[in-house]
């Protein structure tokens, strides 16, 4: 798996996109979605992880991916589309989503411009009511995805810019290397 998210890490943090795998690869919501079914199918009916947690866990993989093509529609800098994969071991499932889109911070600045660094931002979009699709209202997606994270004793790391959550009982926010876009490692 380590080959795997090393490979999300290099396509996201790239200054220079690359094609990545097929299997990999989602270039579309209408790609992603039959490829994310049949993980959450095949977690449920040959794997050891309780359905609940199955449930819980694909819903954060669901709300993580989605987001990426919600909050990137029509502004992709350079590849559209995300990265996906996951890999299980017994009862250990580890889900990861990347993108090369415009990041939380430039997301979030159209609706809170005072924003100032990607920490700042990331400490918003998982604490805060907001949407960088105002003037819908929605923005409790990664709050949803915080709660998860605790409910089922899960691990997320989350990057986006410069800045990294790391997320299980509680948030810890730190700096990190650059990514374009966002990366997130989803673990049980």
């Amino acid at each position: 798996m380590k080959k795997i998210i090393n490979l999300a890490q290099k396509w996201a943090e790239s200054d220079t996109a690359f094609q990545i795998e097929e299997k990999y690869y989602c270039a579309t919501r209408d790609i992603f979605q039959p490829r994310f079914d049949s993980m959450v199918n095949f977690l449920l009916n040959n794997s050891e992880i309780p359905e609940n947690d199955v449930y819980i866990l694909s819903a954060i993989a669901s709300e993580i991916g989605n987001n990426s093509f919600d909050h990137n529609l029509g502004n992709w800098p350079d590849i559209v589309g995300i990265f996906f994969a996951y890999e299980i071991d017994g009862k250990k499932l580890t889900i990861i989503l990347a993108d090369r889109g415009q990041g939380i911070l430039k997301t979030l600045k159209r609706v809170k411009p005072e924003l100032k660094n990607d920490q700042e931002a990331l400490d918003t979009a998982f604490n805060e009511k907001i949407s960088g699709r105002a003037p819908e209202s929605r923005g409790n997606g990664l709050k949803f995805v915080k709660e998860s994270v605790k409910q089922t004793e899960s691990h997320l790391v989350f990057i986006s810019g410069s800045a990294k959550a790391e997320l299980n009982n509680e948030m810890k926010i730190s700096q990190s290397g650059k990514i374009n876009g966002c990366l997130a490692i989803i673990s049980n």
